[in-house]
């Protein structure tokens, strides 16, 4: 069950992998949906997405929810016993069709120690992105943690396929975080896990507001990685849209469309996709599956190959914001929390204690992504803050909505055909 092996031979064949993220907390429930992402008329991978008291290490609400019968937003890994999930996998899980763990843990020990268990060599995640978003945990904490998981990763050995780990810094906070920055994380995390022994890994990039300056990142994420991972297998694996989604039913899949053709032209090999219901509900399987095959079947139809974009300014302030960070400390997990202490990286908008909060981004008339205030950034030189009008609570809306509001007018006014996967 070697995860990015099979992404590899699925991409030489010619076909894009898609992936749900999915996760239910009976294990019943759990294989019929692994079942039915194996068997949707796309190249698949599944998910085991795990729930939100797993992912803060509230096992007791955990034990507590399953036993009153209270439901859970994802597949409780670490109270599930060993036996229990490789029950579930069994028969369904194989080298044609290799799962990942997704989380979003700070302290992820005891999940690595649960997957490890169940035999589940591939998972997510990272020392920045998995603890400035979604905990209040310190960053030198983080680090140390993620040190830990690592090792316990590749002590798990290869007798159930070759340990993966995959970046989540290219989707930091979702939205409204400039592509160099998203770049920059995702090359550094991955970097860190090779540095410690991995050699199985997947970078990132979430699909932001321009085609064309998505196109722009994802090259620059490959050059990066192309230099920094001599001797790693690697892949880039897009996400759908991860800010406010669509409205209405063809906007979302409009902008789950857009995503899989920056796939294909970016020649990335995976894409994370979103459903219909992202902006309403938690989706139902049916729901994922109608999204694994129209992300598909946009694949199938759009021309393969990787655009010409050259040097951008993306790939420049993305090197720059690198060399800046490998420049701090010898040891990369001690470089990456010094530069957020000098604010040589600096998330929008990010509220975590250990972010500087200078920074700011703005999206332009053209749909671009670009900084309004670098503060502390390594940029200078190389592109100057733009400053847009005062950041309100309201100009701050109307850019987080901006994705979502122009999709579903779009689909108002061009209805999608659907089996084709183009407005029309």
């Amino acid at each position: 069950m070697n995860f990015g092996e099979f992404v590899a031979r699925q991409h030489r064949a010619g076909s894009l992998v898609v992936q749900p993220r999915m996760g239910f907390a009976d294990p019943q429930v759990m294989r019929a949906g692994l079942v039915a992402t194996k068997k949707a008329a796309a190249t698949t991978v599944g998910t085991i997405t795990l729930d939100s008291y797993t992912r803060v290490n509230d096992l007791v609400s955990v034990a507590q929810a399953l036993r009153e019968g209270i439901g859970l937003n994802g597949y409780p890994i670490v109270n599930h016993d060993e036996t229990t999930t490789r029950a579930m996998l069994d028969g369904v899980v194989g080298p044609d069709f290799p799962v990942q763990v997704r989380h979003g843990a700070a302290r992820p020990a005891e999940i690595f120690r649960a997957l490890v268990r169940a035999g589940i060599p591939a998972t997510e995640g990272g020392p920045v992105s998995y603890c400035l978003p979604y905990s209040r945990a310190p960053l030198d904490e983080s680090v140390r943690n993620w040190e830990h998981c690592c090792e316990l990763l590749l002590a798990g050995g290869t007798d159930n396929g070759t340990p993966h780990l995959e970046t989540f810094g290219g989707c930091m906070l979702g939205q409204l975080c400039p592509p160099s920055q998203l770049v920059a994380l995702s090359v550094l995390e991955a970097l860190f896990f090779y540095r410690l022994g991995l050699r199985s890994i997947s970078v990132s990039y979430a699909q932001q507001t321009n085609m064309a300056q998505d196109q722009e990142a994802v090259a620059a994420l490959r050059k990066l990685c192309a230099r920094l991972l001599p001797e790693a297998q690697w892949h880039v694996v897009i996400y759908a849209y991860m800010g406010v989604y669509p409205r209405t039913h063809d906007g979302a899949l409009n902008l789950l469309a857009k995503a899989a053709e920056l796939a294909v032209t970016t020649d990335s090999e995976r894409l994370i996709v979103k459903t219909v219901a992202e902006a309403h509900r938690i989706p139902t399987v049916a729901e994922n599956v109608e999204a694994l095959e129209h992300a598909g079947a946009v694949a199938n139809v759009s021309s393969r190959g990787v655009a010409d974009v050259g040097d951008s300014e993306v790939y420049a302030e993305a090197y720059a914001i690198v060399d800046a960070v490998l420049n701090c400390d010898s040891d990369l997990g001690r470089a990456m929390v010094v530069a957020f202490k000098r604010g040589l990286m600096d998330v929008p908008y990010c509220l975590h204690p250990d972010n500087a909060g200078r920074a700011r981004s703005f999206i332009g008339t053209d749909g671009r992504l670009g900084w309004s205030d670098i503060g502390s950034l390594p940029l200078r030189g190389i592109t100057e803050s733009r400053r847009a009008e005062t950041i309100t609570s309201a100009s701050l809306m109307s850019a987080l909505s901006y994705v979502q509001n122009a999709c579903d007018v779009e689909a108002l006014e061009k209805p999608m055909n659907v089996i084709e996967g183009k407005s029309g």
